[in-house]
């Protein structure tokens, strides 16, 4: 699984593996440091996850699109 996290800064989006969820990671393009929420704190994201056919998009809030 992957996950999409768009910085809080800049707003650019990357496409990480789920082994970078609860790790603070430096975006690529501003060099800020941001935290990757743990995939256990998003349940509705995760019963959507396993139930898409594509990409999941989760914001910060936990919100999740797709």
């Amino acid at each position: 699984m992957q996950i999409i996290a768009r910085c809080p800064y800049c707003g650019s989006c990357w496409l990480l593996a789920s082994s970078a969820a609860d790790r603070r990671i430096t975006c690529r393009k501003c060099q800020n440091l941001f935290k990757v929420p743990r995939l256990q704190d998003l349940p509705r994201a995760l019963s959507l996850i396993t139930e898409a056919k594509t990409a999941i998009y989760v914001d910060q809030a936990g919100e999740a699109y797709g």
